[in-house]
């Protein structure tokens, strides 16, 4: 783990996407109301994470999830738009955290913290490899 990088404080992203009935909680489970579902949010929120310190990684490095705690404020019917935006607010060694936040154009939906590590991809495969073959 000798590579070196810097992340800047501060550092965001965003990502938006329209909710259909596939990311809703109906479409998992029938009876239940076709509002946006907080799998997806946090799965937004990751995304938003993900790519804001993309451009920061050398070459052959990744970022993977380690921490959600995310709270779902409001709920989102299908046809709006959601946005989520992650800011860098600590970095330790190969340890982001992030403030996430979700908001569909009327709400704060969802807010939280989350965290990721970031992972030299030749390591980490290896290591899955080595797991599958334990089995």
């Amino acid at each position: 783990m000798s590579t070196r990088f810097e992340i800047p404080i501060n550092t965001s992203a965003s990502e938006t996407v329209t909710v259909t009935r596939e990311l809703t909680v109906a479409h998992l489970l029938p009876g239940m109301p076709e509002v946006y579902g907080t799998p997806f949010m946090i799965y937004l929120m990751e995304h938003a994470a993900t790519e804001a310190i993309k451009p920061f990684l050398p070459s052959g490095w990744t970022s993977v999830g380690t921490l959600v705690n995310i709270r779902h404020l409001a709920a989102t019917p299908v046809g709006f738009s959601v946005t989520a935006t992650a800011t860098v607010v600590s970095v330790s060694r190969h340890l982001i955290t992030f403030d996430v936040k979700a908001h569909d154009g009327v709400d704060l939906i969802g807010e939280g913290t989350h965290e990721r590590a970031v992972v030299e991809l030749a390591r980490f495969n290896s290591k899955i490899g080595t797991k599958k073959t334990a089995i």
